[in-house]
């Protein structure tokens, strides 16, 4: 593999969600390591480790024992600064939708240097990604299949968009950006800091009425996300939620 293949294998993960076979974990750990990809992390699992995934992984062994297991899709999001969600479904809050070599150039073309992992995101065999895991990536990829039978299992779609990432990866010969800076963007944990924050404020200053919320915490932390914030932005938006609530917390002390 070229360098810059390792390079970004070292930042890649390839995340499923609540998978409830084991084998197709098994079969998803020999897609990727054909392609040349190493970081599996599994959310929640039904089964794992099970001699399913074993014997399906087809010698991916080594996947699958450094696999990471978490609880949550927080925890295996956490310090990503890209997230891809692979769903074919339209929503109601829809993000940008990239086919998978606009899903490859885009992740080639990512300023590694400045920042963190990035994960490309699978949800569960029988209905795929629901609407609050498909609310934290920034782009959803699709894959063209025949409209007249567009079935894809979990394993095979892995396979399609590792083959496409390995591929373009092994195509690309340009230059990497060489400024002095590359300012960094927010990782996944400090974005959810900041949407716990904002909604802090948003109540404390009357905007957000808990009890009739609506839709605008989604529709809030959409904006955010298909703008992919800076570090030093999410800093700036926290200085402006606590400014307003200390300003709020002073007009409660001057009327009491």
């Amino acid at each position: 593999m070229t360098p810059l293949f390792n390079r970004l294998n070292k930042k890649i993960r390839i995340v499923l969600d609540h998978t409830s076979h084991p084998g197709n974990i098994g079969q998803a750990a020999r897609a990727m390591k054909t392609m040349g990809f190493t970081n599996l992390y599994l959310v929640a699992p039904k089964s794992f480790p099970d001699p399913k995934a074993t014997a399906l992984a087809s010698h991916a062994d080594d996947i699958l024992e450094k696999a990471q297991v978490v609880d949550t899709l927080d925890e295996a999001l956490k310090d990503c600064t890209l997230v891809y969600g692979s769903s074919a479904r339209n929503r109601e809050l829809a993000i940008a939708a990239h086919t998978p070599v606009e899903m490859a150039k885009h992740i080639i073309n990512e300023p590694l240097e400045a920042h963190g992992d990035i994960a490309i995101l699978f949800g569960t065999e029988r209905t795929g990604l629901d609407n609050h895991a498909l609310s934290k990536c920034h782009f959803q990829v699709v894959i063209d299949t025949n409209p007249d039978y567009s079935s894809l299992n979990l394993a095979q779609a892995v396979q399609v968009l590792c083959y496409q990432l390995q591929s373009s990866i092994l195509q690309h010969d340009a230059q990497r950006p060489n400024a002095d800076f590359i300012e960094s963007f927010a990782n996944a944990q400090e974005m959810e800091q900041f949407y716990a924050h904002l909604e802090m404020a948003l109540m404390q200053i009357g905007f957000l009425d808990p009890k009739k919320p609506k839709k605008l915490l989604p529709r809030l932390k959409r904006m955010f996300v298909r703008n992919r914030l800076y570090k030093t932005e999410v800093k700036l938006l926290r200085g402006i939620c606590a400014m307003a609530m200390r300003n709020a917390s002073d007009r409660e002390n001057h009327h009491a």
